[in-house]
């Protein structure tokens, strides 16, 4: 005949006891809100400021208006708590600002290249006429 196995008292109370502490680490887990990507956030914010120093409202504002909408998904992200999201959303933000930087630079360097020539250009005219002269 089949005989029950029996479980000491003390054995099926440690059981319990850590089947009880599996499940409150769960919830605790579960009831944690994950943490805003704040390193993200804040590295958007600079490249935005870091943009904006250098003219780029002038010279990228497309880039800039981009970057500055790619921050504002991202802190609404935050307020749903969809964190990933939101990490997502600052760093392409960045990236845009950044973009919007190097744009930036660049008109600014092609505007005194051209600078540059139209002032050669106009040393060479006086160089001519001086040579002319004599």
């Amino acid at each position: 005949m089949h005989q029950p196995t029996r479980t000491s008292p003390g054995r099926r109370a440690s059981a319990v006891a850590g089947l009880a502490a599996v499940i409150v680490l769960l919830g605790a887990c579960a009831s944690t809100p994950p943490a805003p990507p704040t390193a993200s956030l804040n590295a958007a914010r600079q490249a935005i400021s870091t943009a904006e120093q250098s003219d780029a409202r002038q010279y990228a504002s497309a880039e800039l208006d981009e970057a500055n909408e790619k921050l504002a998904m991202a802190n609404r992200a935050v307020t749903t708590e969809s964190m990933v999201e939101a990490d997502r959303f600052a760093r392409e933000s960045r990236v845009v600002a950044e973009l919007a930087s190097a744009r930036t630079e660049s008109a600014k360097a092609a505007e005194i290249n051209a600078e540059m020539g139209r002032g050669a250009d106009a040393l060479l005219e006086e160089m001519q006429r001086q040579g002319d002269q004599q």
